[in-house]
């Protein structure tokens, strides 16, 4: 099945500024700046006053799931570069006190399960890490990097060789929202 015209819009707030004059889109804001590659021979980017087009000709079912993800990834981006994302996270420990800490560009995880060796968890991109308390926050532009980094420490502090019911010792995802 062909569709011949698809568009989608995104609106851009003030102060927000979008250069899709090249495959590589640079989206600017108050907060910084992203960029990222979107190519397609059927897909165009049309710019007007206060918002982005994303307009795709003679589409097949790929092409349209496309555009909508090329929606999604450049909402994220205005959103990112406007608000920026905040993602909180909480240390849980019943058995062993963990002490989690920033050192440099990982995250340290020091006394995991009574565990003498330390754990580490990568931050992506350009991500910022607080550990206040038992709270870990988790703050940046980009949208992937800041859930990347989220996941990386999940996956640090996985329990394994022990009963999960027993043992919900970790860091833990709490909220997501906005950055401000």
């Amino acid at each position: 099945m062909l569709i011949e015209k698809l568009t989608h819009t995104i609106a851009l707030p003030e102060g927000v500024s979008v250069d899709s004059s090249n495959p590589d889109v640079k989206v600017a804001g108050p907060r910084g700046e992203l960029s990222r590659h979107f190519e397609h021979p059927s897909i165009k980017f049309k710019q007007e006053e206060n918002q982005l087009q994303i307009i795709g000709n003679k589409l097949r079912k790929k092409e349209k799931a496309l555009i909508g993800t090329w929606k999604a990834h450049l909402s994220n981006m205005v959103q990112g570069v406007n608000q920026g994302f905040l993602y909180e996270m909480k240390v849980v420990f019943a058995h062993f006190p963990m002490k989690v800490s920033v050192k440099g560009n990982t995250v340290s995880i020091a006394n995991f399960l009574g565990e003498k060796a330390t754990r580490t968890a990568a931050i992506a991109g350009d991500v910022k890490v607080n550990v206040k308390g038992d709270i870990v926050t988790i703050e940046g532009n980009d949208k992937e990097c800041v859930g990347q980094t989220a996941g990386n420490l999940e996956k640090a502090t996985t329990v394994k060789g022990r009963d999960t019911r027993v043992f919900q010792d970790g860091v833990y995802v709490i909220s997501k929202g906005v950055a401000q």
